[in-house]
């Protein structure tokens, strides 16, 4: 298992605005937690309308990890070459090189970046399966990750659900 979960800007949007970012610390488990620079950078561009993020910066659980290395530069330049147009996708073309050159669990939602990421063969997770993860490890119940999940819907977070539907999703999944 790897040793460090490394999250884009949405999935912790995400948590923050439904008031769960402190069970991504619990589910994350002993694996530390780790931003790079880049979701740095769009966390602080996005408080002035999202107020909820300095949640996010100002957890001092979540390391920051700068791209500064050769090989995370020239990872970051090979995934933005597929998936950054104009300013979107820098955080997730960051997340996956961090997760390619330290072998981190990269938790990405964006349809594009899951795919580069599994032809890259990365570890990666989005983020309903990392909380599914948390209730087979017994971290969680699936009471509890169900209103997680719909609090998540309640901040217009796409899932492939409804409200009150997770446990049935998970479970037709085999996921839980």
């Amino acid at each position: 298992m790897p040793e460090e979960i490394v999250i884009d800007t949405g999935p912790l949007s995400v948590f923050a605005e439904a008031g769960w970012l402190g069970m991504l610390r619990a589910v994350a488990d002993d694996r530390a937690v780790v931003i790079t620079d880049v979701v740095q950078a769009e966390l602080r561009e996005g408080t002035p309308a999202h107020q909820h993020l300095h949640t996010v910066l100002d957890a001092g659980w979540i390391t920051c990890r700068p791209l500064t290395s050769a090989a995370e530069i020239g990872a970051y330049q090979h995934f933005a070459g597929f998936l950054v147009s104009g300013n979107h996708n820098q955080g997730e073309a960051s997340v996956l090189a961090y997760a390619q050159v330290h072998g981190a669990l990269a938790i990405v939602d964006d349809g594009a970046a899951r795919k580069h990421a599994k032809n890259s063969q990365l570890n990666f997770q989005g983020t309903l399966a990392l909380l599914c993860e948390a209730v087979r490890r017994g971290t969680a119940s699936i009471e509890m990750i169900s209103t997680i999940a719909d609090h998540m819907l309640e901040t217009e977070y796409r899932l492939p659900f409804g409200p009150g539907e997770f446990a049935d999703w998970a479970k037709t999944h085999d996921l839980v």
